[in-house]
């Protein structure tokens, strides 16, 4: 196991930092839909773990168990998303549409974050996508590319490695996918507005030129 920090590593925080922030804004729903949150909080971050300190990797990891302590990130990050979602969504179905709409102004506002770096193709998009997405650890080999063209990259889900988490909080697997290709179809478009994101029946995700 290496002892060193390698531009994957920090990949990987920032990826779970963006996911933080988009956790706040389903604990600030939650507030405003009148939940309890400092109990909630409470329960969720001694079932998870709290967020990420407010410090550099440099100064939180552990060098001896690099691939672990960023896993258990991970897996803690996931979990209190899944928690706070279920919760809210348990309170008040009908609050579904503002956690969708959520997760489409993430997507947009990352988008506008990545403005003035070249993404002019379909590969250039679908690899600005994975720096924000959390889908486990890049050895979990969870996405199988099976085009990938200047116009179009094709891709399948090889593996779900968030069912577990979402089943531990009797929470809805497919909802979060849901919520996942919202972010993705607003950040595509918002991003190149000369290319979109489809699902296809079979599974298939698509960036494709318009």
């Amino acid at each position: 196991m290496s002892l060193y920090l390698g531009k994957v590593h920090y990949w990987l925080f920032n990826k779970i930092l963006w996911f933080e922030e988009l956790e706040n804004e389903v604990i600030n729903l939650a507030k405003n839909e009148g939940l309890d949150i400092d109990n909630l909080s409470d329960e969720i971050n001694d079932k998870y773990g709290e967020q990420t300190p407010k410090l550099t990797l440099e100064e939180m990891i552990d060098t001896a168990n690099i691939h672990g302590w960023l896993q258990e990130k991970i897996n803690s990050a996931e979990g209190r998303m899944a928690a706070w979602t279920t919760k809210v969504i348990n309170n008040n179905r009908e609050v579904a549409l503002k956690i969708e709409n959520i997760y489409t102004n993430q997507g947009i506002k990352a988008a506008k974050e990545e403005k003035g770096i070249e993404c002019a193709t379909a590969v250039d998009i679908f690899n600005s996508i994975n720096d924000y997405i959390l889908d486990g650890m890049p050895c979990d080999r969870v996405n199988e590319v099976v085009t990938s063209e200047e116009n179009i990259v094709e891709w399948t889900r090889r593996v779900c490695v968030h069912e577990h988490i979402w089943n531990k909080e009797q929470g809805d697997v497919d909802y979060f996918y849901k919520l996942r290709s919202l972010w993705i179809k607003a950040f595509v478009s918002e991003l190149n507005s000369n290319f979109e994101y489809i699902e296809r029946e079979d599974g298939v995700k698509v960036i494709t030129r318009k």
